[in-house]
């Protein structure tokens, strides 16, 4: 005879636990401990009992819902326990725990350099948003989210990096049966993530980068454009900016290099942060400028400053035409300090990427002065590390 609610509600606990049947199998039994939803059943000769959960938690209703749910699969051939074990076994089969699998396989033939960004990518980026879900369980939505994320702050170059990531970890778990498919495998960038604005400027791959660097240290034209392509890789202000630099805008004893509002794009001031290796570059600039106010004065006038396109014609000489402009250091190392981890705002500025409003803009210009110091000093390291074939990762000391 089925049970009914009130039964259920009034059962009180005996001397001794007892049992109030439902007529399908299903059974209460109450205990002082509480009241527990209970079926005996058999299969390949061996008795088992599998529990459905607490009343009041799992109501007469819920707890006859997972009784026929697990009949159904006793009448399939299947052992409803062991069904229940390997779904709880699969929520622990999370999208971290596989990922790390994968990274164990994957990084076998990799350098080391890109063998801890793609982990520090999956740490900083993904695990927190994903990492926690069964990998049975994740959709191309959490993936899409997840990567628009990291699109949302600026770093569509890693956004995509992430995307490609993903698809290869899904990949994986489908080949080891970890799950039935990659729901990453029909997903492009495109599909998902703004396409890059048209380059007005070419610029070389970060892989080109070190050889970049060597050319310039062994560039046998002037030594002004020599000085001045190696200031701007380390600065990575505009070529604009650059090459009418004057010396009043340096402080050398605060490190600061201050630019006018004049001379800015923005019509804003803008500081830039000088390292050890800007400062090293500045002083060999003095010796050779013959008392001019410029840093960069011009070959043949000394009252006026370098040719707009003097190094853009140096980087011609050298074999760059068509692959790199003095524009070009800038998005070169917005894309790897981004990569590197740095705090988006604070490249931004040091970019001199404002708000157009004059007032915020002109205020905007001086913050953060500290964690853009050590970001600048750091991607002078870097660039050091780079030219001499020994790179390594930058110190992210970040900022809040």
């Amino acid at each position: 005879m089925a049970l009914t609610d009130v039964q259920v509600r009034q059962a009180k606990p005996a001397e001794k636990p007892y049992a109030l049947r439902d007529g399908t199998g299903l059974y209460l039994e109450v205990k002082p401990a509480g009241k527990y939803w209970r079926w005996d059943y058999r299969y390949q000769g061996k008795r088992k009992t599998i529990a459905y959960g607490v009343y009041p938690t799992v109501s007469l209703t819920k707890a006859r819902a997972k009784h026929q749910a697990a009949k159904e699969l006793l009448d399939d051939g299947q052992d409803p326990m062991g069904q229940r074990k390997a779904e709880k076994l699969e929520s622990t089969v999370t999208f971290e725990t596989v990922s790390r699998q994968w990274f164990k396989h994957w990084k076998a033939d990799k350098s080391e350099r890109h063998v801890e960004y793609v982990l520090k990518r999956l740490e900083a980026d993904l695990f927190p948003e994903i990492g926690q879900r069964p990998i049975s369980g994740i959709t191309s939505s959490m993936f899409r989210d997840a990567v628009k994320k990291i699109e949302k702050r600026g770093a569509l170059d890693i956004a995509k990096r992430a995307l490609q990531t993903c698809n290869q970890i899904m990949r994986y778990a489908v080949a080891h049966d970890l799950t039935e498919r990659n729901p990453v495998a029909d997903v492009r960038p495109s599909d998902i993530l703004q396409p890059r604005k048209k380059r007005n400027y070419s610029r070389i791959e970060e892989k080109d980068l070190p050889q970049l660097l060597k050319d310039i240290d062994g560039y046998v034209g002037g030594e002004h454009t020599r000085l001045a392509m190696q200031l701007m890789a380390l600065t990575f202000v505009r070529t604009g900016e650059l090459i009418a630099a004057r010396w009043e805008e340096f402080n050398i004893d605060a490190q600061r290099w201050n630019i006018p509002p004049e001379r800015m794009k923005m019509k804003t001031p803008h500081i830039v942060p000088l390292s050890k290796q800007a400062l090293a570059v500045l002083e060999k600039l003095k010796a050779i400028s013959f008392g001019s106010d410029y840093v960069f004065p011009g070959d043949v006038y000394k009252s006026r400053h370098m040719s707009n396109n003097t190094i853009l014609y140096a980087l011609y000489r050298m074999g760059y035409r068509g692959r790199m402009t003095g524009h070009g250091f800038r998005g070169v190392a917005s894309t790897i300090l981004h990569e590197q981890g740095f705090n988006h705002a604070h490249i931004e500025l040091q970019l001199a990427h404002q708000e157009r409003d004059q007032v915020s803009a002109a205020y905007n210009h001086a913050l953060y002065l500290t964690p853009r110091g050590k970001m600048m000093q750091s991607w002078a390291d870097h660039l050091d590390a780079l030219s001499v074939d020994n790179v390594v990762s930058i110190s992210t000391a970040k900022a809040g």
